[in-house]
């Protein structure tokens, strides 16, 4: 039973004043929704689920809105089919860069690092890898906005099957915005690789995570030294079909937050690792919000809508909204 009823939607939408703002655009499937750093009225929009999961939807490209959503401007990567992260400069607006996931049926298409220095009237593609490998997470380091982290991994699907991973699956780093790049390793797991999702710790930035699939050395991985070494925290993992993402904490650099079916977090860096409460909550989760100013105060997106709490889980409150389900 879904936890709102159906009728009265409508007026529910009205009451918290909630409108669609995309629906005219030529896609309905959004990986990632960015506001420039700068100015909260210039909004990017990644479209494309960036899961893999056998009812995955295909976008068609990078949105780009001036006027806080109200008209949208298709900036181009068509052919990626699937955005996992936009991220724009916060000293030049100008300066963009795009994380295209790639076709999930195919090969081919827009895969890799794409980079813009003119708003997004052009791209160009600083980092690729194969045919098959695209990039499913692209982070800046907050203390210098040349200094990126990139997860490549190499997946297909196949009427009979999936292929969720493969040696070409890897972390990158560039220190100079892009132009050069290099493999992280030192403790990172090598082989047939699947999904690895990453974040950089906003309170101290050498702390860089990541949770791997990787048969028997799958987990999750901390580096505190920019991505130099890396020490398996745990085995702690999640599925590359839907989640296999993790955020930082604002406050605490020891405490992360890893998407799963019932939401994971740790405060010792990934030693151990604790489901949060999901009481009176629907579980399948995609995504998290955690307030830089209450860390106790958090908005999740799962597929049954938004849920918030002001307690850290104990409980929670949903958001009634229009029924535009799951959030991803």
């Amino acid at each position: 039973m879904w936890p709102w009823p159906l009728e009265g939607l409508e007026n529910r939408q009205r009451r918290y004043h909630l409108h669609p703002i995309f629906d005219a655009q030529g896609s309905y499937s959004i990986g990632c929704v960015v506001l420039d750093p700068t100015n909260p009225n210039v909004v990017w929009v990644g479209s494309g689920e960036n899961n893999n999961q056998r009812s995955v939807a295909y976008g068609d490209g990078v949105y780009k809105s001036e006027d806080g959503g109200k008209t949208w401007k298709n900036m181009g990567l068509k052919n990626s089919e699937h955005i996992a992260n936009v991220v724009v400069d916060p000293g030049n607006s100008n300066i963009v860069y795009v994380a295209a996931y790639g076709p999930v049926w195919s090969d081919g298409g827009e895969r890799g690092v794409y980079k813009s220095t003119d708003g997004g009237e052009t791209w160009t593609c600083v980092k690729s890898v194969s045919d098959y490998t695209g990039c499913n997470n692209l982070i800046m380091d907050p203390r210098d906005p040349k200094v990126l982290y990139a997860a490549f991994h190499q997946r297909q699907r196949k009427v009979f099957t999936y292929i969720g991973g493969g040696p070409e699956s890897a972390l990158f780093k560039s220190t100079d915005g892009g132009t050069t790049w290099k493999k992280l390793e030192g403790g990172l797991p090598g082989g047939d690789i699947g999904r690895i999702g990453i974040d950089v710790s906003p309170v101290n930035p050498d702390y860089v995570y990541a949770v791997v699939e990787a048969g028997r050395k799958r987990g999750h991985y901390r580096s505190t030294d920019r991505g130099a070494s890396w020490t398996k925290m745990s085995d702690t993992y999640t599925s590359g079909n839907y989640y296999q993402e993790l955020n930082c904490d604002p406050k605490n650099p020891d405490r992360i937050f890893i998407t799963d079916t019932y939401y994971k977090v740790s405060d010792d860096g990934g030693k151990t690792v604790r489901n949060l409460s999901e009481l009176n909550k629907h579980i399948d989760n995609h995504c998290i919000w955690i307030d830089p100013d209450n860390t106790d105060h958090l908005r999740v997106g799962c597929d049954g809508g938004i849920y918030e709490t002001w307690d850290f889980a104990k409980t929670w409150d949903y958001k009634a909204q229009p029924p535009r389900y799951p959030i991803l």
